[in-house]
C-alpha cells in the first residue's frame, strides 16, 4: 500500500465496524450496504488518520490485553500481546498465595496491574508512573472492569512514591514494563511508535536498560523473601541484566522467559 501498512486492508475493515458499532463478520455480511453521508464521512477520516501511520488502538480507542479490553490514549503505551508473559509469569509465581501484595512500576494504561486484579480478587496492588494522564487513563480501566478498590495509583518515579507507605518488606511481587529502547533507536523505530506513543514510556537512555539497572537495586528492601520481581525487556538485554542481578547480590536466581517468537522477552528473580 501506499501508506506502507502491511495491514492496510484489515485495519481498513476494523474502521468500518468501529464507525458502525458492529463486528466483523456483520460488515461482511452486509458488504453491499451503503453509507449515509455522515458514516461516510467519519470513515474517510479514519482511513485518512491511519494512511498517516497512527495506530489503529488511538483511533479506536481500545485494545484487547489478556481477554480483556483497555481504553489506550497517546498518552499510554499501546499494551502488547509479548507483554501478556509478564501477566502469564507473575500468575505462575503467585500460584500459591492467595493475598498477594503487589507493586506494578511503570504501569501506563494499567494493563498488568489490572490483569493480576482481575485473576486474583484478594489482592493488593500498588501501581506507579510519573505521568498524570496515564495514571487517569489506568483508573479509568480499574474503573470499567470493577477492580478501583484493589489498586491504588501512585503518581512518581518507580518506588519514589511508595516510600511514604509502610509496605517494606511485605511485597510478594513486583512487575515493571519499563522504557527499555536505547535513545540511539528512536529514528529506527516504526512511525506508529516513533511518532505517536509517549517517548518517556518508550525511551530508557543511551543504554537502553537504565530503568532496569535502579529497579533492580531499589526492588529488594520491598520484596518479602522468596518475593519475585518480573520485568520486561529488550531484544538482546538479558545477559547484561543477568550481570546486574548477580552484582547485587539480592537475588537467589533468574529466569528467562522466551515470547512466542522466540525472543528473551520477560526476566525473573526471586529474592534470597
Amino acid at each position: 500500500m501506499k501508506s506502507g501498512i502491511s495491514t492496510a486492508r484489515l485495519d481498513a475493515e476494523l474502521l468500518l465496524s468501529h464507525i458502525l458499532v458492529k463486528d466483523r463478520a456483520w460488515v461482511f455480511t452486509h458488504i453491499d450496504d451503503v453509507l449515509d453521508a455522515g458514516e461516510e464521512r467519519l470513515y474517510q477520516e479514519l482511513v485518512d488518520r491511519r494512511a498517516q501511520r497512527e495506530p489503529l488502538q488511538y483511533i479506536v480507542g481500545r485494545q484487547e490485553f489478556w481477554r480483556l479490553e483497555f481504553i489506550v490514549t497517546r498518552d499510554v503505551l499501546i499494551p502488547r500481546p509479548e507483554t501478556e508473559l509478564v501477566v502469564e509469569t507473575a500468575i505462575r509465581s503467585l500460584q500459591d498465595i492467595p493475598k498477594p501484595a503487589i507493586i506494578d512500576l511503570c504501569t501506563g494504561s494499567g494493563c498488568i496491574a489490572v490483569s493480576l486484579a482481575k485473576e486474583f480478587p484478594a489482592s493488593r496492588i500498588f501501581a506507579s508512573d510519573t505521568s498524570d494522564r496515564a495514571l487517569g487513563i489506568a483508573r479509568e480501566n480499574a474503573r470499567m472492569h470493577g477492580v478501583t478498590e484493589r489498586i491504588r495509583f501512585l503518581e512518581g518515579d518507580l518506588f519514589q512514591p511508595l516510600e511514604e507507605l509502610d509496605i517494606r518488606g511485605q511485597v510478594d511481587l513486583i512487575t515493571a514494563n519499563p522504557p527499555y529502547i536505547p535513545t540511539k533507536d528512536m529514528p529506527a523505530l516504526q512511525p506508529e511508535v516513533r511518532d505517536f506513543e509517549p517517548e518517556q514510556a518508550l525511551i530508557a537512555g543511551p543504554d537502553g536498560t537504565e530503568f532496569h539497572e535502579r529497579i533492580i537495586s531499589e526492588a529488594s528492601p520491598f520484596l518479602k523473601r522468596h518475593g519475585s520481581l518480573i520485568m520486561e525487556m529488550g531484544i538482546g538485554q538479558a545477559e547484561t541484566l543477568i550481570a546486574m542481578a548477580a552484582r547485587s547480590g539480592a537475588y537467589a536466581g533468574t529466569e528467562i522467559l522466551k515470547d512466542l517468537a522466540g525472543i528473551d522477552r520477560v526476566m525473573r528473580m526471586q529474592k534470597k
